[in-house]
């Protein structure tokens, strides 16, 4: 068994790091494939707006010229900014199960993060923030929501026996769409509206919630900047983020709240197109595009991915309002079933609001951290 670096350049090498996974999962019904296309352009460093700022190196494990492993390790310098940190991160963990070449491929991202002069690794991270976070640790009867990852029972042996600690785990619950909130909660939404100028808005059509996107990125960051997994993104990450996110938000079900022209609050409901991705096999042609269409249009699961509320706000009732807000965007729709997705554990005031829906905790994905 050996580990060699992915040349970007070379078309089997990166052919054969994208479609192991494939082969992995092969018996799988709970995984989800992403799109081939866009794992291409996790190579490109010419477009991909990670490599504008940070860099990458690809690895993969090879026993009698048969691909059993992959990883990535990242040097994501405005991550580490941001947080006043020295960590790379690793990435795009797949593995048979077999605790020597895990250790070898950890060990190559071990060696090319002290090249770089950082003395810690975290993870699983993607080259976007947010994307590819924590590995599965429970829940593996699920399939997971839409861009969250699924992993075998085994990766959290291989990874703990490669000297990783747990970091931070991610939840993901799924809310029951026909819940009702007490009429008290209700009853302190509408007093709060009317006290305090709360109000709620609504978007018509996806070129008008384009508009507000940028407005929402500063909430966001408001919101959430002090999580682990955050930083701020640049222009083109945004554009990035943004052109996946509108392609599969549901207007219905997304709402902002306000206090004048200022957001305060945001729900974010996006269409589970995960059942079109798997009939689509990760491809877009020949036909893969239209199961993506036809799940876009039949789907009963709806992910929440953006619920948050501004920390200055919190306990002066505009947390009622978001709950309130919440159950209408849902009773708006035709939805079964509801994801929240991947509320960060250490977020103890998101946790506690979530717990008032009558959520159910259904999976649980872990970041892991180590010194060197």
């Amino acid at each position: 068994m050996h580990v060699s670096r992915v040349n970007p350049n070379s078309p089997s090498d990166v052919k054969q790091f994208i479609e192991f996974p494939f082969w992995l999962y092969r018996d799988s019904s709970n995984w989800v494939p992403p799109l081939v296309s866009g794992e291409y352009q996790l190579f490109d460093q010419g477009k991909h707006p990670f490599y504008q700022h940070s860099t990458a190196q690809f690895y993969l494990a090879h026993r009698e010229n048969e691909v059993v492993g992959r990883i990535a390790v990242l040097h994501n310098r405005n991550y580490n900014r941001y947080h006043d940190s020295t960590d790379a991160q690793f990435g795009y963990f797949e593995c048979v199960d077999d605790e020597e070449t895990a250790q070898a491929l950890f060990d190559a991202a071990f060696t090319w993060t002290r090249r770089q002069g950082l003395d810690g690794i975290i993870g699983p991270k993607g080259l976007l923030g947010g994307e590819g976070a924590g590995i599965l640790v429970d829940g593996f009867d699920l399939r997971p929501p839409l861009g969250v990852s699924y992993h075998a029972p085994y990766y959290c042996n291989l990874i703990r026996n490669a000297g990783f600690i747990k970091d931070t785990d991610f939840l993901t619950a799924t809310v029951d769409t026909s819940y009702r909130l007490p009429d008290r909660v209700r009853q302190i939404a509408a007093y709060a509206q009317q006290r305090r100028g709360y109000w709620v808005k609504r978007f018509s059509s996806t070129s008008e919630a384009r508009v507000w996107v940028d407005r929402v990125l500063t909430a966001h960051q408001k919101a959430f900047g002090g999580n682990k997994t955050y930083y701020p993104p640049t222009p083109a990450e945004t554009s990035m983020l943004v052109d996946t996110l509108l392609r599969v938000l549901d207007l219905t079900a997304s709402r902002l709240i306000m206090v004048g022209d200022e957001i305060i609050g945001f729900v974010l409901g996006v269409r589970d197109v995960s059942a079109g991705l798997q009939r689509a096999r990760g491809r877009m042609w020949p036909i893969g595009w239209f199961h993506l269409l036809r799940e876009l249009r039949s789907t009963q699961l709806l992910n929440l991915n953006g619920l948050g509320l501004l920390p200055g706000y919190r306990g002066v009732g505009a947390d009622a309002v978001l709950l309130a807000t919440l159950e209408e965007a849902l009773r708006a729709t035709n939805y079964k079933q509801a994801y929240l997705v991947q509320t960060e554990e250490s977020n103890s005031a998101m946790v506690t609001e979530v717990l008032r829906l009558g959520v159910t905790w259904r999976q649980r994905h872990r970041s892991y951290r180590r010194t060197l």
